[in-house]
C-alpha cells in the first residue's frame, strides 16, 4: 500500500515556496528596517491559513477516496 504525502502535492509545494520566499524577503528587510507592516503580516497569515486549508482538503480527499474503496459487503 503506497502512501501519498500531501506535502508533495504541486499546489501545496507552490504555496510553501511562495511563503518561504516571502518570509526570507521579510527577514532581509528587517535588517534594514524595524519590521513588517500590519498588511504584510496579514498577507503572511492569509497564506499560512490557505496552506493549512489546502493541506486539510488534500488529506480529507485522500481519506475519503480510500474509505470509498473499502468493501463493506
Amino acid at each position: 500500500m503506497s502512501q501519498h504525502n500531501p506535502f508533495n502535492d504541486p499546489f501545496v509545494a507552490y504555496l510553501r515556496a511562495m511563503a518561504s520566499a516571502r518570509l526570507a524577503r521579510l527577514r532581509s528587510e528587517e535588517e534594514r528596517s524595524k519590521g513588517a507592516s500590519a498588511i504584510e503580516w496579514a498577507i503572511i497569515t492569509a497564506i499560512l491559513a490557505l496552506l493549512a486549508i489546502t493541506i486539510g482538503a488534500v488529506i480529507t480527499k485522500k481519506v475519503t477516496d480510500k474509505a470509498n474503496t473499502i468493501n463493506t459487503g
